[in-house]
């Protein structure tokens, strides 16, 4: 059997789901036809934070953490953790700040199958809890797969920054980042890991060992916590690298997880799974890995390339820019379903669609315009757009804004994140974070202490005088101390005689 590399979209899966699937399809297909496996975008596009993740999340960390909750597994940390565990592991082993770990906790749980009566029903539940203790209680009683926790924060990896790179010109801050996948203008200028399947592709694909090995019992690893020759895999890691990895047969139209596929008998050679252990070989299975993964058919790239172009937005007069808007929803099923739209200029576009339904939504580059997209959304990210306003349907998951400016967005989501953005308002949204206001907080009753103090002392005027000028001495004693002298000269403009050259 062989796996192919190349296959176009529009011929593997037209007309997706127009027509019923039997199991029994895929065993009589499975000697005609190759494997194909994809990364899946869902867990980028929602579950990867915008941001450089924690230190402590990098391999060496996690596969410490890998190792201890298998050794707690009567604890609440193996085959579920519970959040009082990772609570205990990411605030008190990992250093992490209890708000940061909740946030990643939710992040997870918000990517798992629930419907929206239990989302809703939960979330009522935490609105009427009347202290912060309840709030715990609460929170305690959530659990998640651990294994395929651990892949989660390991993916986080994804928008890491690398000085390295950085300097050779593969990673940001360079303009001219290198990336394989086409924006609507045809040019290659997505730099969005998030929106990129071919950066999730070359992610899952580079660290292909790192993941499997994250998932290997303790004893399977050396000490130095890498594979061997002779390292099984369980079908429980198997079944939550299905977390990243889906596929199907070339010939058919149905999507199955990763381990469905692994597990089917006609593949047991090439997946390397053995009946008498019920194991898989860590070589054979990521060789088949590596054979058999190619590009997301229902990913961004797929989209913009053979999705449907939707006539939403039009032509504006006396410009030459053009919108762009495309969706992959005649073709993808209701958890793969995508639009993005471009360069939508001087328009006011209002849409309530089942095109729209749980999609991922990508609004690019639009200027001036008036945008509603009403219907229940599964996220959205806006990006590069100015001076507009966007009214959202109900985000299931996250609403994300990057490099906007002058925009107004009307939406409610469960989380929102806002990057290289100017948010003109009179608070900061979200508030400020706990730490950095107990701080403000202290130095604010430090002032009050000092201005109180001075009131009640009763200086004359030539006490006070005085008194300025010793406080005046000792904060340039400060100034010259700290070497912060030299930041408040450089404010000082230079003389008008001065050599110095104008700028």
């Amino acid at each position: 059997m062989k796996c192919f590399k190349s296959v176009r979209e529009e011929t593997l899966f037209p007309r997706y789901a127009k027509k019923p699937f039997h199991p029994d399809v895929l065993s009589h297909n499975m000697d005609q036809s190759g494997v194909l496996l994809w990364v899946k975008a869902e867990p980028f596009i929602v579950g990867a934070l915008q941001v450089p993740p924690p230190s402590k999340f990098s391999l060496h960390y996690l596969r410490k953490i890998a190792t201890y909750v298998r050794t707690r597994a009567t604890e609440g940390a193996y085959p579920r953790l519970y959040w009082s565990t990772w609570r205990h592991i990411a605030c008190g082993k990992l250093q992490l700040a209890k708000d940061l770990a909740w946030l990643y906790f939710e992040i997870f749980d918000s990517l798992s199958a629930r419907t929206p009566e239990a989302r809703l029903e939960w979330s009522e539940v935490l609105s009427n809890c009347m202290s912060e203790d309840e709030v715990e209680k609460q929170r305690n009683r959530l659990s998640v797969d651990t294994l395929q926790f651990l892949l989660f924060l390991y993916i986080q990896q994804l928008n890491k920054v690398s000085l390295r790179t950085s300097l050779i010109g593969e990673e940001w801050p360079s303009p001219k980042s290198r990336s394989q996948s086409p924006d609507l203008t045809e040019k290659s200028n997505c730099h969005n890991k998030n929106w990129n399947d071919y950066s999730h592709q070359a992610f899952v694909s580079d660290h292909l060992s790192d993941l499997l090995e994250l998932l290997l019992d303790p004893e399977q690893l050396t000490t130095s916590f890498h594979s061997t020759h002779t390292s099984l895999v369980s079908r429980e890691a198997v079944v939550a690298l299905s977390f990243l990895i889906e596929g199907t047969v070339s010939t058919t139209r149905k999507i199955y997880p990763l381990h469905e596929l692994a597990l089917w008998q006609p593949l047991h050679a090439e997946s390397g799974f053995s009946k008498i252990s019920k194991t898989f070989s860590f070589y054979k299975l990521e060789a088949w890995l590596r054979a058999c993964l190619t590009g997301n058919p229902f990913g961004t790239s797929a989209c913009l390339k053979s999705g449907k172009k939707l006539a939403w937005a039009h032509q504006v007069e006396g410009t030459t820019k053009r919108a762009k808007i495309a969706c992959n929803t005649h073709m993808a099923p209701r958890m793969h379903r995508m639009v993005v739209m471009s360069q939508v200029y001087k328009q006011t576009l209002a849409k309530s669609s089942d095109t729209l339904v749980g999609a991922h939504v990508k609004i690019h580059r639009c200027n001036e315009s008036f945008i509603y997209l009403l219907s229940p959304l599964r996220s959205v990210t806006i990006e590069k757009c100015r001076n507009s306003t966007f009214v959202l349907g109900p985000v299931e998951t996250a609403l994300h804004l990057h490099s906007c400016d002058n925009v107004k967005v009307i939406a409610v989501c469960h989380r929102l994140s806002i990057s290289s953005t100017t948010g003109d308002t009179t608070e900061i949204p979200g508030g400020l974070p706990s730490a950095y206001q107990k701080a403000l907080g202290q130095r604010e009753q430090k002032i009050q202490i000092w201005q109180k103090t001075v009131k009640e002392a009763r200086l004359t005027k030539d006490q006070r005088k005085q008194f300025q000028v010793l406080v005046e001495n000792k904060f340039y004693e400060w100034l010259i101390n700290t070497g912060h002298r030299q930041q408040l000269d450089s404010l000082v403009p230079p003389a008008a005689g001065s050599k110095q050259a104008a700028g």
